[in-house]
């Protein structure tokens, strides 16, 4: 079950998942919000090579308001997916022709993760640090095929939204 939709459905964004954090991610459906939060830490320290945990936490603790949780899975799943698709630890030294950011992969996860952070940076008050991601992903994204648009046109509006 989707944590976030209720519907049915064995895959999840960022790649398979193994039978164990499928197991966790069912008994996260429908439970109250610490239980969610230690059994999706739990995933997290049993499979941290598994992207769509780190997909999962970000978008819990984004959604509370936890902005620091949120940051820290963020940049995590950002490592893990970076090392995965052989990219530059640096996000900033990565180069639109170091990957194909438009297949469906860890490269793409990497950088929707990359556009997540921009976005919880803004939350956060750190329109400066959101400014330098989206400009980065623009480069890396042309085609806006990830909607990073969507947060440049939130930082033009605003000084840092919170």
């Amino acid at each position: 079950m989707n944590l976030f939709t209720g519907e049915t459905s064995d895959e999840y964004f960022g790649g398979t998942v193994p039978q164990s954090v499928r197991r966790l991610f069912d008994e996260a459906a429908g439970a109250p919000p610490q239980r969610i939060e230690a059994l999706l830490w739990t995933a997290q320290a049993s499979a941290p090579e598994c992207l769509p945990v780190y997909y999962l936490l970000y978008k819990f603790h984004a959604g509370r308001r936890q902005f620091d949780l949120a940051e820290k899975a963020a940049t995590r799943g950002i490592t893990v997916a970076g090392r995965q698709a052989g990219l530059d630890a640096d996000w900033r030294r990565v180069q639109p022709g170091d990957a194909d950011f438009a297949a469906t992969g860890p490269a793409r996860f990497w950088l929707f993760s990359l556009k997540a952070l921009a976005f919880i940076c803004l939350r956060s008050g750190r329109s400066d640090d959101a400014r330098a991601l989206v400009e980065h992903i623009g480069r890396l994204d042309p085609t806006h095929g990830l909607g990073g648009e969507v947060i440049a046109s939130l930082l033009d509006g605003s000084t840092g939204a919170r």
